[in-house]
């Protein structure tokens, strides 16, 4: 029997590609798949890209202000996506309703309960996020990304799932070339993520400077974001060995092809740099739900996989301090450390986490 899902994800690249990738395995294994994702999500591009097909839902996030008007709009909107998504549900017939966190998974979940569907959240942060607590309560299955501290029913660790892109063979020199750089150089990638990268961005062009001018063997790719791109190149002005790229499709191969990565510390980026076994230098994003970002650090930084530096005045400094210590140890020491510590973590393989998880879906 063709069995068909439903997951509702978008949001940010976090929540939606744990369950982009489910969806398109599923796909690929001859399920019906339909993906609800909030009006206008920019998922929505890649979905039609790789000919999955959706529905769009008009719901927003509970406001953070005391503005009574977002209230008022949120409302209208709660009630019109619970109508919404159980019009999908009437029309689609799932045998699984699956969330993988955000807002956007609350009207489905809540509404398949209520229809007595069986029903599914996955969560890739060590702290639950708000939507998947009250999902919490009517779920069938309860995933896990990373290890929590709190008891959740029904839950099993099976790791965040990652793009089968990451398990493709890499050529350090191929890459690294096509870019102008030398793959004989000790190479560092930089990126702030999908939100809140213009400090962490200000905070490593002065670093970069300095480093580069004090090491012939350094190079550094900084992924900008599409907003601070040309202020970053102003910035970096000539400066020699450092690429500005303001986005890539490529992130698979450049992660592979470094020797270290200074990023935030969302659950999607830690699965990456699990899978990969990359030393890390980790910026949490401190304006990120129940500050999330920083205890997802604390999983990497506990066995020594990566360094975290949490953002405040003396990040400059502070980024310079540790990025020199680890990039100039004697025989490249700490890097070798920091890649090995990787086989303390004890956690599911991301790669293996999308099939696991489909395997637990389809035995609900």
């Amino acid at each position: 029997m063709n069995k068909r899902f439903l997951i509702a994800a978008g949001g940010t690249g976090g929540h939606f590609y744990p369950g982009f990738s489910l969806g398109r395995l599923l796909n690929k294994q001859g399920c019906s798949v339909l993906f609800i994702v909030r009006k206008a999500d920019p998922s929505c591009r890649v979905l039609e890209e790789n000919k999955l097909k959706y529905r769009e839902i008009d719901f927003c996030s509970l406001p953070r202000s005391f503005n009574p008007l977002r209230y008022v709009s949120f409302i209208v909107k709660f009630f019109k996506a619970l109508s919404q998504t159980s019009r999908i549900l009437r029309e689609f017939k799932p045998d699984v309703a699956v969330g993988t966190g955000g807002y956007i998974s609350f009207p489905l979940i809540f509404m398949a309960h209520l229809k007595s569907i069986k029903t599914a959240v996955h969560d890739s942060n060590t702290k639950i996020g708000l939507a998947n607590k009250i999902c919490s309560r009517w779920t069938n299955l309860f995933l896990l990304g990373l290890p929590v501290n709190e008891k959740i029913a029904h839950s099993i660790l099976v790791g965040t799932p990652i793009r089968r892109e990451f398990a493709e063979p890499v050529n350090r020199r191929e890459v690294l070339s096509s870019l102008g750089l030398n793959p004989a150089c000790k190479t560092v990638l930089l990126f702030g993520g999908s939100q809140g990268a213009k400090a962490l961005n200000q905070a490593l062009i002065e670093t970069v400077k300095r480093l580069v001018s004090e090491n012939d063997d350094l190079q550094f790719i900084h992924i900008s974001g599409e907003r601070w791109y040309n202020t970053l190149t102003e910035r970096y002005g000539k400066t020699l060995r450092v690429i500005v790229l303001a986005y890539s499709n490529e992130i698979y191969d450049l992660i592979h092809a470094c020797d270290l990565v200074v990023c935030r510390s969302g659950a999607g980026t830690l699965a990456e740099l699990i899978y990969c076994k990359k030393p890390a230098v980790l910026v949490p994003l401190p304006t990120a739900a129940a500050n999330h970002q920083y205890y997802n650090a604390k999983v990497l930084q506990s066995v020594g996989c990566a360094a975290l530096v949490q953002q405040g005045p003396t990040l400059q400094s502070e980024l310079y301090t540790i990025m020199d210590r680890i990039l100039n140890s004697a025989h490249n020491s700490i890097l070798q450390t920091m890649e090995g510590n990787y086989a303390k973590l004890g956690l599911p393989d991301p790669m293996g986490a999308t099939e696991n998880i489909a395997k637990l879906l389809k035995n609900l």
